[in-house]
């Protein structure tokens, strides 16, 4: 009775496959439409929808009619005039078909038409199987063509109209298993840039800009003055280096939507490769934020960025090479982020093998080159032991050589790495970003998985600075340098004390970097001033590419010849307690990995003891309050094993990425008010991280 009656609905079109968890009800209006139901769609079969207790219920024939006026309600209310696949509009006259599934659901005809090509015929809202589907000939590889529509909105190019079709169940083996050039050289080639020299303004407007576009050095001394008669061996100054501002924060702070429209020439043009962790651990909502997540991304870089997309699990694939974002590149690369389907292990390794060659291989080069790494879980193709654990060696064996910053004779691409979830190896993570000069990221839940891309890209997209290298010369004859800290930057020290350096790389607009330089000050008996340090920087202009040097003025200290009352100078004793700080945080965790988390939570609490009795803690700086409540919240997570290994280890290590390179990484709330992330994060991270929030807030259901 069951499947006649199902043969029955079919040729009515009354096959309504509504499906509900049982934690869930179908008025949900404060969960977003796009995500899918936390149940697999197994539970639903043909019985549960024409049982009594089903919420899709069969209704006798009589009903029919009102059966398919329900379809039409529910249809026109759970879309919403949105695709739940690119979360973009669907009202009519846009120039985008539409089609509406037998589950009622409707979508743009290209992203269901990506969708199902990839063997996927299973709706994307409902988890309903489908048996019929949409088609669209174009492939995947090639531009996307756009249908033509007249005047009353009907679609006018037959070969994009839906067909019914039975598709075989749903496999990677066609994503993973499909030919790939042996080089990658076919990245969409650059388009001419547009001279970004200022055209149409005065000369004297000219000037201002170029003196603004500069880094500015300054630096600091740990005491104003000291005797004539004394002597230093560890004098500690401070390198404060900032970078100039983006012309795009000249835009209006109110007016959100001409953010997206900022013109090439505001800012230096990216490369971008994300690669991607599809395996079956990242099935559901996971899946789901991700690529909402990447639509993010995707819509926010501009017609001269270039991206490509690996997507791994037990292999990996490139989805497309790197194309431009124009309005065909953004529709091809929803599309094919879209389709992705979770399914097998975790292979990182092959995944950053490919992004790296899709860097190494191309033909033209933006001035900006970045990798973005996210998995959820262990990699079990490439690395660890028997027992799981994984040493430090061994997880530098993921990233490609070409990667490693240590190798001289190759590019330097950061990979910024996102773990998610309590399952991801935040060791391996950390391992993989620090070595390649990159930031580690710890994405705790899942729904701040956009803001963590957003923070990270509005950084990409504002670097104005480029390989900046930083030389220290002495200038008294007596003095020498005794130390460097300049945390995870390469720095050396010539044998002579007298020279150093510090490698800074890129930097991004409005970005500070702080250095402190311990010296040896001799006695100085016939002067009331001793000259100590010069700072010199080297650096490229991405944007005018062109070599730019500067030299700051000699670093001097007053002598006098009593002894006087002299006030620490609060900069350098708040990076002081940053180090202070740091350092502290990677004892802790070295206890806690031996499984000593007494010890680890007792040296957290003698660090937060000391930084209380500081000059800058006592004046209620807020980078000391930020250290502080940073403190609390790792002896929290030191409170169990489980705990440690669940959450602790991965935010301590996200902390310490953040303080070794002074860069924003996601960890924890990032809407915290006290958050260490806010310390270092820039005007155009904090502009990206409004845009995304205010785009999930027009995406969720009111």
């Amino acid at each position: 009775m069951g499947s006649k009656w199902n043969r029955v609905k079919l040729a009515l079109g009354m096959n309504l496959c509504i499906y509900t968890p049982r934690n869930q009800t179908l008025d949900n209006d404060d969960e977003d439409d796009s995500l899918p139901p936390a149940q697999p769609p197994e539970r639903r079969s043909s019985n549960a929808l024409t049982s009594p207790g089903a919420v899709g219920t069969a209704a006798p024939l009589s009903q029919g009619l009102n059966r398919l006026r329900l379809s039409k309600s529910l249809s026109r209310s759970s879309s919403k005039k949105t695709c739940s696949i690119c979360l973009g509009s669907m009202r009519r006259g846009e120039g985008h078909a539409i089609f509406t599934a037998e589950c009622s659901h409707s979508f743009h005809f290209h992203c269901i038409a990506s969708n199902v090509k990839h063997g996927n015929q299973i709706c994307p809202v409902c988890r309903a199987k489908w048996k019929e589907i949409p088609l669209q000939s174009p492939s995947l590889d090639l531009p996307v063509q756009r249908a033509r529509f007249n005047r009353e909105g009907s679609l006018q190019n037959d070969a994009l109209m839906p067909r019914p079709r039975q598709l075989p169940p749903r496999r990677n083996a066609s994503l993973f298993h499909r030919p790939e050039p042996a080089i990658f050289n076919d990245d969409e080639l650059l388009d001419c840039q547009i001279d970004s020299s200022g055209r149409g303004s005065s000369n004297k407007n000219a000037e201002d800009r170029d003196d603004r576009s500069r880094v500015t050095i300054k630096t600091y001394s740990e005491y104003p003055a000291v005797p004539q008669s004394s002597a230093f061996d560890d004098f500690t100054i401070l390198l404060h280096l900032k970078a100039p501002s983006s012309n795009s924060r000249e835009i209006p702070s109110g007016d959100q939507d001409s953010l997206a429209q900022i013109s090439p020439t505001c800012r230096a043009p990216v490369d971008l490769v994300t690669v991607l962790d599809i395996s079956g651990s990242m099935a559901g909502a996971k899946l789901a934020l991700l690529k909402r997540a990447m639509g993010f991304v995707i819509q926010n870089l501009g017609p001269n960025d270039r991206l490509a997309v690996v997507a791994f699990s037990s292999n990996a694939c490139r989805l497309f090479p790197l194309l431009r974002m124009s309005e065909t590149g953004r529709e091809l690369a929803l599309q094919a982020v879209n389709s992705l389907v979770a399914v097998g292990g975790t292979n990182i390794a092959e995944g950053l093998r490919k992004g790296a060659k899709i860097m190494e291989d191309r033909r033209e080069k933006n001035p900006v080159s970045s990798i973005i790494l996210l998995s959820d879980g262990q990699d079990t193709n490439s690395v660890g032991n028997a027992d799981g654990n994984r040493n430090q060696p061994g997880c530098q064996l993921l990233l490609p050589l070409s990667l490693h910053t240590e190798d001289s004779s190759s590019f330097k691409i950061p990979v910024h790495a996102f773990g998610f979830g309590a399952d991801h190896d935040a060791l391996s993570m950390h391992s993989i970003s620090e070595s390649s000069g990159g930031t580690f990221s710890f994405i705790e839940t899942d729904g701040v998985i956009q803001d963590a891309f957003a923070q990270c890209i509005g950084g990409l997209l504002s670097v104005v600075v480029k390989n900046l290298q930083v030389s220290i010369e002495c200038v008294h004859h007596r003095v020498h340098i005794c130390s460097l800290e300049a945390g995870s930057y390469p720095n050396r020290m010539m044998s002579d004390q007298r020279t150093g350096s510090v490698d800074v790389g890129d930097m991004y607009a409005d970005e500070e970097r702080n250095f402190l330089v311990s010296v040896s000050v001799p006695d100085e008996l016939s002067s009331d001033e001793t000259s100590l340090l010069k700072v010199r920087c080297i650096y490229n202009d991405p944007l005018k590419n062109e070599a730019v040097s500067l030299e700051s003025e000699e670093v001097r200290i007053m002598r006098r010849a009593v002894a006087g009352q002299e006030e620490t100078s609060i900069e350098v004793d708040r990076q002081r307690n940053r180090l202070r700080v740091a350092d502290a945080m990677a004892q802790a965790r070295t206890a806690a990995e031996t499984g000593d988390l007494a010890r680890a939570v007792s040296i957290l609490e003698n660090c937060r003891t000391l930084l209380s009795e500081t000059v800058s803690a006592k004046s209620q700086d807020r980078l000391c309050i930020a250290l502080d409540a940073e403190l609390k919240e790792m002896q929290e997570r030191l409170a169990s094993r489980r705990v440690y290994e669940t959450s602790g280890r991965a935010y301590i290590l996200s902390g310490l990425s953040s303080h070794s390179w002074q860069r924003a990484t996601a960890r924890g709330d990032s809407t915290d008010g006290y958050s260490l992330v806010q310390a270092y994060q820039t005007p155009s991270m904090t502009d990206m991280l409004t845009r995304s929030q205010a785009t999930l807030s027009r995406t969720k259901p009111r």
